[in-house]
Formats: C-alpha cells, sequence, structure tokens
C-alpha cells in the first residue's frame, strides 16, 4: 500500500505538473533527476514555510538518526544565483542536518519558479502524515491563495459561496466565480481532501481562540478537545481550563464537565443579589393590579403574614 511518505517527491511533483499544466522538467539545464551531494552551508530556506512548529522531542530524534545513519532521503532544492541553492521540501531533514553539524547533504535539483517552488513545498507539507487539522487548513488555504491569487478572505468567501450553491442556496455571482470554483475543486483532488467536509469542519478552527490555536499547532490537543473548550467565553476560565486538558491529558467527557460546572458557577456568581430582588418585588407588586382581585390578595396576605414571620425569628 502506498504512503503519504513512501513517494517523497514524485508523487507531489507529478501532481503539480498534472495540476498547473507544467511538463517534465527533469532535463532541462541545472535540474537533476538522481541526488547529488551539494554543502549544507549553500542550502538557505525560503521567505515563506508552509510548517511553523517542529517538535522539539521528535526533532532531536530525528537529528540522532541523521548522525547515526545519515539523510536517507534527499532534500528537494531549487537553484538560486551565484551556484547557491533555495530548500523546497525537507525541512525538518535540513533543520537536522544543521544540528547533526553534517557538511553536505544529498539533494534533487529543480529548477522551479517562485510559485512553482511555493506550490510544491505546501503540497508536501500537506502529505506529511502528522499533519493535524490546523496546520492541513491553514496549508490548504494558503494553496488556494497562491494559485487563485486572491487573498485569504476572498478564497474563504469564495469556499463559502460553492458550500451554498451545493446546498441549493445559490447566490448572484461574477462569471469568473466559476472559473475559480474549477481551479479551487482540482487542488482539493490534488491534496486528497473532500472541499465541502473541509469549508464544514476545518475552516472554523481558524477562528478558534489563538491559545487554542497554538495548542493545536503544536499537537497536544484533539481538535474536538479543542472545540468543546473554545466554547467557554471567559478568557481566564479557557486558559485554565486548556492548560489543564494539556498537563493532565483530560478526556473529552471531563472536559465537557468541567465546562457545565463553570457555567454553574458563572450563573450563580451573576445571580442577583436576594435585596434587589425583594426590592423588584414590592415595586412590581405596587405597580400592579392585585388589590382587585379578592384570591390573589388572600394568597398575598398569606405571603406577608410568612415574611414577617421570618424576619421576626431574625430580629
Amino acid at each position: 500500500m502506498t504512503t503519504k511518505r513512501s513517494e517523497p517527491y514524485g508523487r507531489q511533483i507529478k501532481g503539480i505538473d498534472l495540476l498547473f499544466g507544467k511538463h517534465d522538467q527533469s532535463t532541462e539545464t541545472g535540474s537533476s533527476v538522481s541526488p547529488v551531494t551539494v554543502p549544507i552551508d549553500k542550502i538557505s530556506l525560503p521567505n515563506k514555510q508552509p510548517r511553523r512548529y517542529f517538535d522539539p522531542q521528535k526533532m532531536e530524534q530525528l537529528t540522532l538518526s541523521v548522525i547515526e545513519h545519515g539523510i536517507l532521503e534527499p532534500l528537494l532544492v531549487r537553484s538560486l544565483p551565484n551556484g547557491l541553492y533555495e530548500l523546497v521540501a525537507g525541512e525538518r531533514r535540513f533543520r537536522a542536518s544543521q544540528s547533526a553539524q553534517l557538511a553536505e547533504v544529498p539533494v534533487v535539483i529543480r529548477e522551479l519558479a517562485d510559485k512553482e517552488a511555493l506550490q510544491i513545498a505546501l503540497i508536501e507539507n500537506l502529505q506529511r502524515e502528522d499533519l493535524n487539522p490546523v496546520e492541513e487548513a491553514e496549508g490548504i488555504l494558503q494553496l488556494l491563495e497562491v494559485e487563485l491569487g486572491k487573498p485569504r478572505e476572498e478564497v474563504v468567501s469564495l469556499l463559502h459561496r460553492m458550500r451554498n450553491e451545493a446546498q441549493g442556496r445559490p447566490a448572484p455571482a461574477p462569471e469568473h466565480n466559476v472559473m475559480f470554483s474549477e481551479i479551487i475543486k482540482k487542488v482539493f483532488t490534488q491534496v486528497g481532501v473532500n472541499w465541502t467536509s473541509f469549508v464544514t469542519n476545518r475552516l472554523s478552527l481558524l477562528n478558534l481562540p489563538l491559545e487554542i490555536l497554538e495548542a493545536l499547532r503544536r499537537g497536544q490537543i484533539a481538535y474536538t478537545k479543542a472545540q468543546s473548550i473554545a466554547r467557554v467565553k471567559d478568557e481566564g476560565q479557557r486558559q485554565e481550563l486548556l492548560k489543564d486538558a494539556i498537563t493532565q491529558d483530560l478526556s473529552l467527557i471531563q472536559i465537557k464537565e468541567r465546562i457545565a460546572s463553570l457555567k454553574v458557577k458563572t450563573a450563580v456568581a451573576e445571580e442577583v443579589p436576594l435585596k434587589s430582588q425583594i426590592d423588584d418585588v414590592f415595586r412590581i407588586v405596587k405597580r400592579s393590579k392585585i388589590w382587585d382581585d379578592p384570591k390573589k390578595q388572600k394568597k398575598l396576605e398569606q405571603l406577608l403574614v410568612d415574611l414577617r414571620s421570618l424576619v421576626s425569628e431574625v430580629v
């Protein structure tokens, strides 16, 4: 069975070529099909990197593996002026190689334009096995931004419009949006994600509070737990619950129980003081027509007797 990682470059590059109508560049000048070795200090990271967080413990394990076995899977780079190279895919291996103080690393060289390099980097990142939901959502949106040439807000708006149309709620839209819709569908096909499910289940994650988003990026908490914690409106209570959920590895049921307890405490704290309630009742009684109803008068008289008796006991 083919996994995401068993075809490290062929699958991604082939997909990019098919998606964007490019021909095979492996025979062009400056490109290499087979890995070659280059000095690591000649490779630099691009300005835009899809991946933001690297687990320190996993990076340490990878560094030890590189020290013992070397780089088993070549990096993908593109040529820059003056004999330098820019990393396209394989940032974890590149960082581990630096930590292991390797002088040279194996690479596959491709001649790529800025847009192509970023597209390949994004797709390579999206095919990681340890990809979490937030990284997936951010990566796909960034890929769509690059291909459509539109800012994220417009991309999200297009996705919601497409879902509305799919649900039978079409809205007037410019003709060029039809073309954008086709491009969006091709991108989702390329990354192997259902676009309707993405709009329904992934986009909302990016609206979560920042501290919860960061915990999700770091893989510290499951997104189902994160969604529950995000419903706590009080920032202090939410952050404390998030901390406990991570450090104590709380289950989803335990988290929901704590949220229910917080709601009870909040409701009690927000209750109107008893004295204010009594004052309000007396004001309402004075303005009401209870005096004109004999039955209600008797009930009121009895309540007053009970109240007077209660007050007498206190005094």
